[in-house]
């Protein structure tokens, strides 16, 4: 996402470079730039054109400092102009009611009952909330088997009641066994509509009313661009919704409906969805949004995602392990786990400042882990754990039993032999031990 804008953004600036000093003329021309990458990345024209002017009246009135280029100066100010235009902070949802009702309303298509899936399983896992998702699509064919086995991937419960029509009903009756049984989130999800489609647009209106949400989200496609933001006013008018959601950031998307859509609907985007798997939804930061289009990375989310996956207690025993060179291949499997877990690989890549740019045109593949996998599944499990038993005869055996080659077993067998002393040096962290490392992973091949 966004990498084309991060591109032709990079090229504007290099316009101020070499200038000593911020002219009419220099900003006007970089910003002209700016302007044609901002509409190119489908940025609603009104929104790219008051982006720009503001840009320019900040530009102008400001001295550059002489440990400042005015190329940076420019980064700067269209960083925190960005920033302000996707919303200057997070917004939280709130939860204070008990139970807290959350209404999911969208278009057919935007991935709003998988998004709702993902957004149970975040309040689960991350604010230890008791979640109950309500199937109030009574229309779609298999909308609520499709809802039930959301659920079932993340361990939710799901309230149904086959037949009825009436969502109204549907979810009175939902917040009721909420009430009871002790749930403290009720998340209903909505057949998916058409603006044009008045009854549908009715329905959940009255819905809305009905149930009194303490926070009505609407979901949208970001792929779509600005038909995104154009469908996102057209239900604003109707449903006065809270947040936006924008799914398939991932995608190959030009990102407009992410820059342009809080201004033309003054709502906050709350979240985004960054892949297929449960795991892939991220609150929206808009200054770390930023980061990323100007191509400084977004370490702050990725350390964020990687905590996640962090088990204390695991962690302990893991370093036991480790300081007595017990490391084994279950052990590595279950951090290959974990790694896949965070993210689309090529996404993580990018939130290292200066790496996006480096593999912006290099094919990062998400099963790049498959044939380790592979082999380490066609071990014993006394080989798993013992891996120093792995002699060729039994390399042999496993390259066969996991369709890959000798060699592959062979270069896996000492790569994991490397991970393991590296891990060991660092459980010292101490500054001689770093260098060795250091000097060790220069010498690591894939």
């Amino acid at each position: 996402m966004f990498e084309n804008l991060s591109e032709r953004l990079e090229r504007s600036f290099k316009i101020l470079k070499g200038e000593g000093k911020i002219t009419e003329i220099n900003v006007a021309e970089t910003l002209k730039d700016v302007r044609r990458a901002l509409l190119d990345a489908d940025v609603n024209y009104k929104v790219a054109k008051q982006f720009t002017d503001t840009v320019k009246q900040k530009a102008l009135g400001m001295n550059v400092l002489t440990a400042i280029k005015p190329s940076q100066l420019m980064v700067k100010i269209v960083h925190d102009e960005l920033t302000e235009l996707m919303g200057g902070k997070a917004t939280e949802l709130k939860l204070e009611q008990r139970p807290s009702i959350i209404l999911m309303s969208g278009l057919q298509g935007s991935g709003k009952t998988t998004f709702t899936g993902k957004l149970a399983n975040m309040l689960k896992t991350r604010q230890h909330k008791n979640p109950l998702l309500v199937a109030c699509d009574v229309y779609r064919p298999a909308a609520i088997e499709q809802l039930k086995v959301v659920g079932q991937t993340v361990g939710v419960d799901v309230y149904t009641e086959e037949g009825n029509k009436n969502v109204v009903e549907i979810a009175n009756n939902a917040i009721r066994k909420a009430k009871q049984e002790g749930y403290n989130v009720v998340i209903v999800d909505t057949a998916g509509r058409l603006a044009i489609d008045e009854q549908m647009m009715q329905e959940i209106e009255t819905l809305k009313k009905a149930i009194n949400p303490e926070e009505t989200l609407f979901v949208v496609d970001s792929m779509t661009g600005q038909d995104a933001v154009n469908t996102a006013k057209e239900f604003n008018d109707r449903l006065d919704f809270d947040g936006v959601v924008l799914t398939k950031l991932d995608g190959d998307t030009r990102g407009g409906a992410a820059l342009s859509i809080r201004s033309v609907v003054t709502k906050p985007i709350m979240f985004v969805g960054t892949g297929e798997k449960m795991e892939a939804i991220d609150v929206f930061h808009p200054e770390r949004m930023a980061d990323r289009i100007l191509g400084m990375g977004d370490v702050v989310s990725l350390v964020e995602r990687a905590q996640m996956q962090f088990d204390e207690e695991e962690a302990k025993k893991l370093e036991k392990k480790i300081r007595k060179n017990k490391f084994d291949f279950d052990d590595f499997m279950n951090q290959i786990q974990q790694i896949k877990k965070m993210g689309n690989l090529k996404e993580l890549a990018g939130m290292i400042p200066g790496v996006g740019k480096a593999i912006k045109d290099v094919d990062i593949d998400d099963n790049a882990f498959k044939n380790i996998e592979a082999i380490i599944s066609s071990m014993t499990p006394k080989e798993r754990a013992n891996p120093d038993i792995i002699n060729q005869s039994r390399r042999i055996r496993i390259a066969k039993g996991s369709g890959t080659k000798i060699e592959d077993v062979n270069r896996l067998m000492k790569q994991f032999d490397q991970i393991r002393k590296m891990m060991k040096m660092v459980t010292g962290m101490d500054r001689s031990k770093m260098a060795q490392m250091a000097a060790a992973m220069k010498n690591f091949r894939k």
